[in-house]
Order: C-alpha cells, then structure tokens, then sequence
C-alpha cells in the first residue's frame, strides 16, 4: 500500500497540467516546422538569416539569465560571443575533433575565460556593473582587434593575410539547410539547460538575490557563488553560439562584433522579454530577422535601431515583462472586446 502511494503522488506530480500541455504541444509543432519544413520553404538568404537568429537567440539566452533571473546589468555579451567564435575557430582550424566536442570546449572555455574577466565585475552592481562589462567589452575588442582571428594559418593564433580556408562545419551538417537544423537542435538543447537550472535550486537562489542581496544571505544563499554561477552559464550558452557564428559565416571578422551591438543586444533582450525564455527567441528575431526584413523591403537596416530605442522606452513605461508577456495579453483583450461588440451587433 505505501509503495502504491508512493508511485500514485510521483505520477500525480509528473503529470502536466492543461496549460503546459498545452505549451509542450505548441512548441513541439513549432519545432518540427522549423526543422522540416522552414528549409524546404525558404530560399538561402533566409535560411542563413534564420540559422544566425538562432545563434543570437542563444546569445540573449545568456544575457536574460544575467538580468532578468539575477538582476545583473550586462554590456558585454556580444565581445563573450566574439571570445567564443574565436575558441571554436582556433579548434576546427588546429584540431580534428568531432564538431559536438568542439562546441563543447569552446562553451567551457569561454566560460572560464569569460568568468575571470567578469570576475571584479561581481563586486558592483547596477549601473556601474552596466559600465564595468562595458569596458570589459570595449578591451575584449581591441585584443581581438590585434590578434585577429583564426583563419587557418601557421602559429599559435593561427593567422595568415593570405590564407583562404574557412571555419569547419559539422560533416552530417555540410550544406545550408543542414546546417540550420543543426544550429536549431543546438538552440533547443541550450534553452533546456538554462530551463533546468531555473526549475532546479540555482533558479530559486537567483530569484532570491534579484528580489534582495540582504535577504537571500540571511536566508542562506552565497550570494558570489550564485552570481559566479549564473555568469558562467552565460558564458557557457554564448561560447557555444560563438562557436556556431563562426561555422555558419565560414570567416570571421573583427568589425563582425563592434562595441555598441552590446548595448542593442540588451534593448531587444528587454523588448522581448527577461522573464520568460520565450524572450530571448523574440531578441533573436528583433536583432537579426528584422534588419533582414527591412533590407528585403529596400529599407536602411540601422533603421530598426530607432524602432529599439522606442521600444525600450514602452517596455520601461508600459510593458515591463516585454513583448513575450504583453502580447498575449493584449490579444486576449482585444479578442475579448471583439467578441462583446458582435454579441452586441448579433
């Protein structure tokens, strides 16, 4: 009978309610269109534009666990990306690994890498932590800028002026459309590590020391372990998409990660949302997507920087959960108002 009672309350706890499975439903559609029949739909512009906005969908992963799971201001992911891309470069270029070991050492790289640089970062917070990382971000460029980037040539930094070869793909994901659906299973696979850790403990200290430092150490929690933590799973997601931004574009270039997409990075992570993951996609798709768009329709493509900027003053004033959390909302209301005006036209 307590072994009955046992197995009853494990499968009543495992058991989804509407509303997940609802969700889980949803995403699941969502993921196998976008594995099977996106390549299939899209010319090769888009599947490129597509596998880079999951890349940077990624990217927002690990800057909206910093700031809206902890509370710390970030203004540096973009040059963690550029370190990242030039781990995984340096690693396909010198050595001959299997393509998931080398996204793996280029994640756990930059994430000892990217955790010692942001190291006297954790001693501030807010506004002079915005400042700090951007700096930090402003000297990761400029190293970046001397040394290069890997492109095949002889040495330690692997550089050659006059050197052609371009950054390995993995071999089952050769061509473009392959290469999209590699990039999305990657995506999928990162955004599930960073679920697991804010449904297990590391999620409810985070949410601790976001709501207060002082409370969260009376309470128990080691403030800098946290925060260490959360800064190097960020860094961890976001070497990882380096490594794939590398891959996808072949090349890689200096001007490819300036200072100032850092602080865009941070308006559409904000825009799209910092409490929900689903957030960091809609991030992914402001930032890249949409610049595509706009340059399809014959428009300059700086233009979404302004349509940011006016955005982050609405999520500031008006929507503080984004667009992520507002939308559905709105939609609910505006389905709710149409509904009530043809009862009263019926």
């Amino acid at each position: 009978m307590e072994a009955t009672g046992v197995v009853t309350r494990l499968g009543s706890s495992l058991r989804l309610s509407r509303a997940d499975s609802v969700q889980v439903a949803v995403i699941g559609a969502l993921l196998l269109f976008a594995l099977f029949a996106m390549p299939a739909l899209l010319n090769l512009y888009w599947i490129d534009t597509f596998t880079t906005t999951w890349i940077y969908a990624i990217t927002a992963l690990g800057l909206g666990l910093l700031v809206g799971r902890v509370g710390m201001i970030s203004l540096g992911q973009v040059a963690v990306l550029a370190l990242g891309a030039w781990v995984g470069a340096k690693l396909c270029f010198a050595t001959t690994l299997p393509y998931p070991i080398v996204l793996l050492a280029s994640g756990v790289i930059t994430m000892v890498m990217g955790t010692l640089i942001g190291l006297p970062a954790l001693r501030v917070s807010g506004l002079y932590l915005a400042l700090v990382t951007l700096m930090l971000a402003g000297a990761i460029n400029i190293v970046l800028t001397v040394i290069n980037f890997p492109n095949g040539g002889t040495g330690f930094l692997g550089y050659n002026d006059n050197y052609t070869g371009t950054i390995r793909r993995p071999s089952i994901a050769t061509s473009d459309p392959a290469f999209f659906r590699y990039t999305l299973v990657v995506t999928v696979v990162m955004f599930a590590l960073v679920l697991w850790h804010l449904r297990s403990k590391p999620g409810r200290a985070w949410a601790a020391i976001r709501q207060s430092e002082p409370a969260a150490l009376t309470a128990g929690v080691n403030v800098t372990l946290y925060k260490m933590w959360a800064f190097a799973l960020a860094s961890f997601v976001t070497g990882v998409a380096g490594a794939l931004l590398g891959s996808g574009s072949g090349k890689l270039y200096n001007y490819s990660f300036p200072t100032y997409e850092s602080i865009e990075l941070f308006a559409v992570v904000l825009m799209g949302g910092i409490y929900t993951l689903w957030g960091s996609m809609l991030a992914g798709l402001l930032i890249w997507a949409l610049p595509a768009l706009f340059t399809i329709w014959g428009i300059n493509a700086e233009v979404p920087v302004i349509l940011f900027g006016i955005g982050v003053l609405q999520v500031l004033t008006l929507a503080p959960a984004g667009i992520a959390h507002q939308f559905p909302r709105d939609m609910a209301k505006l389905g709710r108002l149409l509904f009530g005006l043809f009862r009263r036209l019926a």
